[in-house]
């Protein structure tokens, strides 16, 4: 697995990273999360991301990577030399954003859960969704008590590097350039992917304009690129836009055309940004880990290509006004903008 610097820190991440939403009760047993850790390590994976709102993917990474170090399977230096990030965010309960203790608390928290003693990368998770987390005592500056602690807590050594890990596009971007703290890294989920490109607009040039790191999340959209869904879309449910329909329905001829598997062309794509640092993946077994690796070391996608899925992309720019931020493929939908 290639390792990239980590722009704007000393580190060096794997260009593929091990998203910790399904590393957790959300995606298997214990036994299976620390079978899937295991393998990525093992394969050059070094870096892995997880959160608070994860379920319990802080307490099931910080136990399955203690019991991998101590059954030494690994050949590498062990589980101290895995890179972790994890973020602010929805906990304790009730969860107050601007109360320092609070936030405080909630690091300490996340310090016993993962066995570590200090964070290599602390995100404000979801700095931008409206309604989500009141972060900013200052909403000119984006500064607070957030801010105050970050501060705190580089200077004591507990975490090396922060960074905003947010879903909008505009709104991200903002805060990147007016925010008075100086953020090293961004984590962009859900806005950067085959067919989902508005990252590209604002917040990929605002990074590289300042010069932060950038982490891609959500490469499959959680799952509506993990496969074909030709039936489906061919039906038409009432949440999928014609656009959408037409858009998916032409990257399936070109999956078959090329014989290059969706998920491997999807994580190609992002792979072949030199302005991307790191894609995250959601695997949940070592099955998906194993594919996940073999598709990125096969390398950045033929110019070509990538100007055919420019393309397609172009079809459907912005994403269609009731479209879910989840597309429910093979799921029960809700209404607009949810689904089961």
């Amino acid at each position: 697995m290639k390792l990239k610097k980590l722009t704007n820190t000393e580190l060096e991440v794997s260009e593929l990273g091990l998203g910790g939403l399904f590393i957790s009760s959300f995606g298997s047993e214990f036994e299976t999360a620390k079978e899937t850790i295991a393998r990525a390590l093992e394969l050059g994976v070094n870096y892995i991301d997880t959160a608070p709102d994860y379920a319990d993917s802080e307490e099931v990474l910080g136990k399955a990577l203690t019991q991998i170090g101590e059954a030494g399977t690994l050949d590498t230096a062990g589980t101290s030399s895995v890179i972790l990030s994890t973020k602010l965010g929805g906990r304790p309960t009730p969860f107050r954003p601007q109360d320092r203790d609070c936030l405080r608390k909630s690091i300490e928290e996340s310090l016993q859960l993962l066995h570590r003693d200090y964070i290599d990368v602390l995100f404000i998770h979801e700095p931008d969704r409206p309604g989500q987390y009141d972060w900013w005592g200052d909403k000119g500056e984006y500064s607070g008590p957030v801010t105050e602690l970050l501060g705190k807590l580089k200077e004591e050594g507990i975490i090396n590097y922060t960074g905003l890990a947010g879903t909008t596009t505009s709104h991200l971007a903002h805060i990147m350039k007016e925010t008075a703290f100086d953020f090293d890294l961004v984590l962009t989920a859900f806005n950067y992917s085959l067919l989902w490109r508005e990252a590209e607009h604002e917040v990929l040039p605002t990074a590289k304009e300042l010069g932060l790191g950038v982490i891609a999340g959500s490469p499959l959209q959680q799952g509506a690129l993990a496969q074909k869904y030709e039936e489906e879309v061919r039906s038409k449910p009432a949440w999928l836009s014609k656009p959408r329909q037409r858009q998916f329905l032409k990257l399936y001829d070109l999956v078959e055309e090329t014989g290059i598997p969706l998920p491997e062309l999807a994580l190609r794509f992002v792979v072949s940004n030199p302005d991307i640092d790191c894609v995250l993946s959601g695997a949940d077994s070592p099955e998906q880990v194993e594919q996940n690796v073999r598709a990125v070391e096969r390398g950045p996608l033929a110019e070509e290509m990538l100007e055919e899925l420019d393309e397609i992309a172009a079809m459907v720019p912005f994403r269609p006004f009731e479209e879910p931020f989840s597309l429910p493929f093979g799921r029960e939908y809700k209404g607009p903008g949810r689904a089961g």
